[in-house]
């Protein structure tokens, strides 16, 4: 229920990034004309207009990296992030670092793993026309095995920033699973 739950909300929330806000209604002459927005209590700081104008191939390069992580890959993984990339941890630290340096940090933590198993429960394109920015959010659960044999897994919500075909930001948000 819980789980349900939160998937609504993260999906209303999704969706209502991707509304107009400002509805066209039909005149009586049958034209459309444009509505005054709706008075909301916030105005967004980044951007509320989006659209889904991000390519099939950035798409595919964002999935793969979590496929690539989820096989030990890390040289795919490698691939698809830019020479230097900005990480929102869901630790809350903030790391800007190069490709060699992540891929270091990231096979450290990989090598603890005996296993991940990633099941992608949804995602969505949103590209930002006032930013020009390409972003794919995704939402999966993801189960570690540990080489101990501890288990852990968790919700993960992230926000990976696409430019020129790599991923340069990425973002992410984290709930444990019970």
């Amino acid at each position: 229920m819980k789980k349900t739950l939160l998937f609504i909300c993260l999906a209303s929330f999704l969706w209502s990034c991707n509304s107009k806000s400002d509805e066209k209604t039909a005149s009586t002459d049958g034209t459309t004309m444009s509505s005054t927005a709706m008075d909301l209590p916030y105005t967004a700081s980044y951007s509320s207009n989006f659209n889904d104008s991000v390519s099939d191939a950035d798409l595919k390069t964002v999935l793969m990296s979590y496929k690539d992580w989820a096989d030990g890959n890390i040289s795919g993984l490698s691939a698809a992030m830019a020479d230097t990339a900005d990480i929102d941890m869901s630790s809350g630290d903030h790391l800007h670092m190069s490709n060699a340096d992540l891929m270091k940090m990231w096979s450290t933590y990989r090598d603890s793993l005996s296993s991940v198993t990633i099941d992608m429960q949804g995602w969505k394109k949103m590209y930002s026309p006032d930013h020009k920015e390409g972003h794919i959010v995704t939402w999966y659960k993801e189960i570690d095995i540990y080489k101990n044999g501890k288990a852990d897994s968790a919700y993960y919500s992230d926000i990976n920033r696409v430019t020129n075909g790599k991923i340069n930001w990425y973002s992410q948000y984290k709930r444990p699973a019970k």
